[in-house]
Formats: structure tokens, sequence, C-alpha cells
């Protein structure tokens, strides 16, 4: 059994669990208001930012800060919490397959799960901005142009945060710890884009990504993203927490 036919089971799995409404419905708590305050961003916080461009950011900065990060974690739980129910994990472990290729197919639909909740981010933006600005009179839609290479950053920079939270998900055999530590993760994330060693904490790099792209379109030019040593220490991140995932990936399991 390869990698992409673990893949696809794992797929199905998820078509009979809650998770994609777990994905949704962050979303629509996050719009609603977003929409009945339209109003505040035409009064933006930063010189120079044009109202479309103030909500655009606004509405990105509490996704990243919030919901992003704990939609990760609740999908990690549940994506190990469906083989363990039932022992269900013992029977995939008893099959024809090394634990590390199941580990990164659960990893793969991870991905796969935050990248869909990106697009529908993406998606609600597009719809919730034409909607405020027919509800304020003022133009609050960003070109796409401006709107969807933000929301491809934002996927990307969540990467090594996602390896995090599946390494935890995996290591931490009890769902509840693994969860609050995760959650205990994001509240840091603020205080650590503030630091010379931010690049060392990925619960970040979103909320990083955001800031740094705020201050780009107020047309603030000292504003850039530093790539070193940002994308190797990334990297390492990344690659270490999923090395980890999959080393760990049941091995509880096994011994009984």
């Amino acid at each position: 059994m390869n990698i992409l036919s673990l893949t696809t089971m794992e797929f199905y799995k998820i078509k009979r669990s809650k998770i994609l409404l777990l994905l949704t419905v962050p979303l629509i708590i996050l719009w609603l208001p977003n929409v009945i305050n339209a109003h505040m961003s035409a009064e933006p916080v930063m010189e120079g930012i044009s109202p479309a461009n103030n909500f655009l950011i606004q509405s990105f900065m509490g996704y990243v800060w919030f919901i992003l990060p704990a939609s990760i974690i609740v999908c990690t739980v549940m994506l190990q919490q469906m083989e363990r129910t039932n022992r269900g994990i013992l029977k995939m472990l008893a099959l024809p397959l090394h634990p590390s290729a199941l580990s990164l197919s659960k990893f793969s639909v991870l991905l796969s799960l935050t990248a869909l909740q990106c697009a529908l981010m993406t998606g609600c933006y597009l719809l919730c901005s034409r909607i405020a600005s027919v509800y304020t009179g003022a133009d609050l839609t960003s070109p796409l142009r401006t709107a969807l290479p933000l929301a491809v950053s934002v996927f990307l920079s969540a990467l090594p945060m996602t390896a995090l939270y599946w390494m935890l998900a995996v290591i931490l055999k009890t769902p509840v710890f693994s969860m609050v530590l995760g959650l205990a993760t994001m509240v840091p994330s603020v205080l650590f884009i503030n630091t010379k060693v931010w690049f060392l904490y990925p619960t970040c790099y979103p909320f990083y990504v955001i800031t740094q792209k705020y201050g780009q379109l107020a047309g603030d030019t000292a504003q850039k993203i530093d790539l070193l040593p940002w994308i190797p220490a990334a990297a390492s991140i990344f690659i270490l927490c999923l090395l980890l995932s999959c080393l760990f990936f049941g091995h509880g399991e096994k011994k009984h």
C-alpha cells in the first residue's frame, strides 16, 4: 500500500466526520461581525492604506491569529482520534505498511484541510467584501492580484506550524494535553513577531506575513519580509517536526 492509496483512504474517512463543518463554522463567526462593522474599515488605523486593503488585512489578521491555528489544532486531534476510536490504529498498523507512511498520509490530509480553509477564507472575503461595499457605500474589495497572493502566503507560512501541531498530536497521546498545549502556543505569537528571534516560533509566521503586508500596502517601504534567516529556520522546523511525527507515530500503540 503506497502513500497515495493511504491518503485516498484517509480522505474517505473524513467524509464521515465533522471536520469540514468545523472548518466552515469559524469562518462564518469571523465574517458576520466583519460585515456588520465594515464601516470601521473606511477609517484605517494606518495612514496611507486604502479602505479596501484595510478591510482585507483586518479580516485576515483575525483569521491567522486565532481561527487558523485553532482549526489546525482541532483537525490534528480529530485525525488522531479517528484512529484511536475502536482501536482503529492497531488495525491500520497490522497492515503491511510502515507507520511513517500512515503518518505522512494523515499529514497530507491535514495540509489539504488547511489549504481548503484558506481557500474558503478567500472565497468568504470576496463575497463579504462585495456585501460590505453595498452596505457601506464604499469600495471594500481589493483586486485579486492582492487577495490571492496574500492567501497563498498565509498557507505557505502555516506549513511549519501545521507540522508542529501534528507532531504534538502524535507524541502526546492524550488529546486534551496536545490541544491545550497547542492552544497555549497561540497566545505569545503576537509578542514573538516583535522580537529578534521571531523566526524560531512557527506559530507567529502567518501573523508576521499579515503585519508585514499591512505595512507594504500602507506604502511603508521599510516593511519587508526578511527571507533570511526565516526560510532556513522554517524549513528546518518543518522537516524536524515531520521526522519526529513519523518516528513516533504508532509507537505507543505497538507496545500494547
